[in-house]
């Protein structure tokens, strides 16, 4: 059993495509079962909302079919998660709220605060609406977040990697991170040398007695950045080792320059093999 996970936050946003699936509901509903947590699933839907005073009936009739089309998809999404949770004997409240963009956010947002950590898909565009959520919840709601990439739909715990760089994020994550480290079949403490300069930081070496501590025996690793690029280090990494999970703390720069000049966090929530756990 996964010890201290009490309660999950599914979130799931409709925007209009009847083909999307989601991998963070199977995968957060298998966490839930493994931790025996409650689950929250909001299955929100998108409200378009009309900003010009003098639009035409016409485009304002569209509108309003639009938003009943989506609350229809988001209400079958709530129901579909529902049965699920049912037949898992999990305990679960299921929400599908119509919410213009700005209400969305403040709502997963406040929801998230509330629970021990939100499970997420996966957002490749970094515009989108998803992303925007990841990245609100990610950085408001103080708690660990879990982003999901398509397909990865079956949670296990096997094999670990934690991103280590000595910051203070990295300690958040490893500290958020450490059920899920106990449950682990083996924790790679992974240091990427060559892309910044670790002098000054906590080796992997230093942290890993705390870890020990906590009934975590990991295995510390220093590996070159390939092409000085760590996030491409940590996908090749968590490939060939089969890993389950990602472990790092986001935004370790700013998130303007992230976004701007691109950077580890960014690059992994545009393509990661596995699943994420970002603490901020």
């Amino acid at each position: 059993m996964l010890q201290n996970i009490r309660s999950i936050l599914i979130g799931l946003t409709e925007e209009g495509d009847e083909r999307e699936t989601s991998s963070a509901l199977t995968y957060g509903l298998g966490l839930a079962r493994e931790a025996d947590a409650h689950v929250t699933v909001q299955a929100a839907s998108l409200k378009l909302v009309m900003t010009h005073a003098f639009v035409s009936h016409v485009a304002a009739g569209l509108v309003a079919a639009e938003n009943r089309r989506l609350d229809a998809l988001a209400a079958a999404v709530a129901d579909t998660a529902r049965q699920a949770a049912a037949t898992s004997g999990l305990a679960c409240t299921v929400e599908a709220p119509q919410l213009a963009y700005p209400n969305l956010i403040r709502s997963f947002t406040s929801l998230a605060r509330m629970h021990d950590l939100t499970v997420l898909d996966a957002e490749p565009v970094a515009l989108a609406v998803d992303r925007g959520l990841i990245e609100a919840i990610l950085t408001g709601s103080g708690r660990p977040l879990v982003v999901v990439p398509p397909g990865f739909d079956k949670f296990r715990m096997d094999r670990v990697i934690v991103a280590w760089d000595g910051s203070a994020k990295a300690a958040r994550a490893l500290n958020d991170a450490l059920p899920f480290l106990r449950a682990a079949g083996q924790v790679d403490l992974v240091s990427i040398t060559g892309e910044k300069d670790l002098r000054e930081s906590i080796p992997g070496a230093d942290i890993a007695p705390h870890l020990a501590r906590h009934g975590i025996n990991a295995t510390v690793l220093d590996l070159p950045a390939l092409d000085r690029d760590v996030a491409e280090t940590l996908r090749n990494h968590a490939t060939l080792s089969r890993s389950s999970m990602i472990v790092m703390g986001a935004f370790v720069h700013s998130r303007l320059r992230q976004f701007v000049l691109g950077g580890t966090t960014q690059s992994l929530l545009h393509s990661s093999p596995v699943p994420l756990l970002l603490s901020y």
